[in-house]
């Protein structure tokens, strides 16, 4: 099993979570991004840069994800892409995606596209989402060590 983390805007407490975990559980971690991430000489742990562009990352991951795989991100689709090749995508707040709610998700998602863009042709910003809490901390760290633990 890999974990693989769509790097480009992973927070910084994430990768620093993902990295303890990677060197106590010897699980194989990549960080793909399209600038330079930065990670600590162990084998398990690697970074891959790729070119900029639209989606370069992503479908990066895409082509090397495996079933069982786990992949960080908060990009829906993205995390649908994963999912069906078999994998499992966790957010950086610690929303577990799977097969059984990634299409709620989905749509969710484009109905809050459809809002937002609304909001904007009328001249109203509500700005990006809130910053990562400790309480979104905890609930990913948990659910990475859950899911750690049933695959290794």
């Amino acid at each position: 099993m890999t974990v693989w983390v769509d790097a480009d805007a992973c927070p910084v407490v994430v990768r620093e979570i993902l990295v303890k975990a990677a060197i106590r559980t010897k699980v194989a971690l990549t960080f793909i991004a399209n600038h330079h991430i930065p990670v600590p000489k162990v084998e398990n742990i690697k970074s891959i840069q790729v070119p900029k562009g639209f989606d370069v990352a992503d479908n990066e991951i895409v082509l090397r994800v495996n079933t069982g795989d786990l992949v960080i991100t908060s990009d829906i689709p993205l995390a649908a892409e994963v999912i069906d090749k078999g994998a499992v995508a966790l957010s950086s707040r610690g929303e577990l995606f799977d097969k059984s709610n990634i299409r709620q998700r989905l749509n969710m998602r484009d109905f809050m596209d459809s809002m937002r863009e609304t909001l904007e042709a009328s001249g109203q910003n509500r700005g990006g989402p809130p910053a990562l809490s400790q309480a979104d901390r905890q609930k990913f760290a948990n659910h990475l060590d859950r899911y750690l633990s049933m695959s290794l």
